[in-house]
């Protein structure tokens, strides 16, 4: 029997569907509101057109299209997912030059008639949405907190800029201090003595050192500044948020941690020098967990940004370039645990160096091993074996 293909254009409220048949002539054109009833009625009435369809969507995490891939699912449908910019610039190839969510939607489900390189979209494991979720709030979380620290760090150049200087307000000690303290008058007064107790009372570490570096700033500077009381202030709510943050951060982390264990490749992804656990989590988010959808080491390096793409046109050939398009995520994955491996495994920092040695610049030299080390983890993930350093090579006699 004939099949025909629908495309979804999704929105957070209302999506566009578009059903076409094998000559791209339209059966059926319908916006819907993003719920069940109206969703589960579009879906019979395109069954009812064919027994047998194809469905693309333009979404494929987040955007309002999980309910839609949803039923899809659960009534067994094939879904396939086009990014928006390949709708885009498939758009420029059909008459028209206006935008409208029946056209893209017409567009998604003719792509999905005639390209044979779409990836179906797959039920995602329990383990990894649950990933999904937690990395994605522990990446708000961090960026929530680096906002922080640099509205911190302003208010307090505003009134004290020597201890802004003298304090790393990455770390506890120098926050539960700003708690306390914030202006040069209020930490002489105070004195190291009575200041290193009040620091200890905190469990405060190295209070005394912390003390001295916050006098020694308080002496140099005996000037009152504008405003110094209002941002003294701001500067106490600044820090305690800055802590706040840091314990939500922890806490999450313990939670990602134990959602990582239950999943099945824990061992083998953490097993990789470099890639801990919060990495690894994220990993697994990016990726979705299931290696096959990718089918070769080759194309998860070049979903992750690390593998370069050729540049080739008439007589010029060999020629590469860096890619533009892939999951940013991933790449920021694979090049930090890269990074993190130079310093601990041995094997890693020897091809850092070689790279150097061969005149490549430090971002290139990590990107070539973040390259290699894609490669080495596709194999184990294959296999299901944990990493193991290969022993030296004995030197001849």
């Amino acid at each position: 029997m004939a099949m025909i293909w629908a495309g979804i254009d999704a929105g957070k409220t209302h999506h566009h569907c578009v059903a076409i048949d094998e000559i791209g002539r339209r059966l059926l054109s319908r916006r819907v509101a993003n719920d069940e009833p109206e969703l589960l009625e579009l879906l019979a009435d395109v069954l009812a057109l064919r027994d047998e369809v194809t469905w693309g969507i333009d979404l494929a995490d987040g955007g309002g299209a999980a309910l839609a891939i949803a039923i899809l699912f659960n009534h067994e449908q094939p879904v396939h997912y086009i990014s928006g910019r390949a709708i885009h610039r498939a758009s420029e190839s059909y008459r028209g030059e206006g935008k409208t969510d029946a056209k893209d939607a017409a567009v998604i489900a003719d792509q999905v008639r005639i390209r044979r390189d779409l990836q179906p979209l797959r039920t995602g494991d329990e383990t990894v949405t649950d990933l999904k979720i937690l990395t994605g709030r522990r990446m708000d979380l961090v960026a929530d907190r680096t906002r922080t620290v640099n509205r911190l760090r302003a208010q307090l150049t505003n009134i004290f800029p020597g201890l802004e200087r003298a304090l790393d307000l990455t770390n506890t000690g120098p926050l539960i201090l700003l708690t306390g303290y914030q202006t040069p008058a209020a930490l002489r007064r105070t004195g190291v003595k009575r200041l290193e107790t009040w620091l200890r009372n905190r469990k405060v570490l190295r209070a005394d050192r912390l003390a001295e570096t916050a006098l020694d700033a308080a002496r140099r500077q005996h000037t009152s500044l504008p405003g110094e009381k209002l941002t003294a202030q701001m500067v106490h709510t600044l820090a305690a948020e800055v802590m706040a943050l840091n314990q939500q951060i922890t806490e999450l982390d313990k939670a990602i941690e134990a959602r990582l264990r239950e999943h099945h490749d824990f061992e083998v992804i953490t097993s990789m020098p470099g890639l801990g656990v919060i990495l690894g989590a994220e990993f697994l988010a990016a990726t979705g967990g299931d290696m096959t959808a990718l089918g070769t080491a080759d194309r998860l390096a070049g979903f992750g940004g690390v593998a370069p793409v050729p540049r080739d046109s008439g007589k010029i050939s060999g020629n590469l370039r860096r890619p533009r398009r892939y999951n940013r995520r991933l790449q920021r994955v694979f090049y930090i645990s890269a990074l993190f491996s130079i310093r601990h495994c041995d094997d890693s920092r020897r091809f850092y160096e070689r790279k150097r040695a061969e005149g490549k610049r430090h971002i290139q030299a990590v990107l070539a091993l973040a390259r290699r080390r894609v490669n080495v983890l596709w194999a184990l993930l294959r296999d299901g074996r944990t990493y193991e350093p290969l022993p030296p090579t004995p030197l001849a006699a």
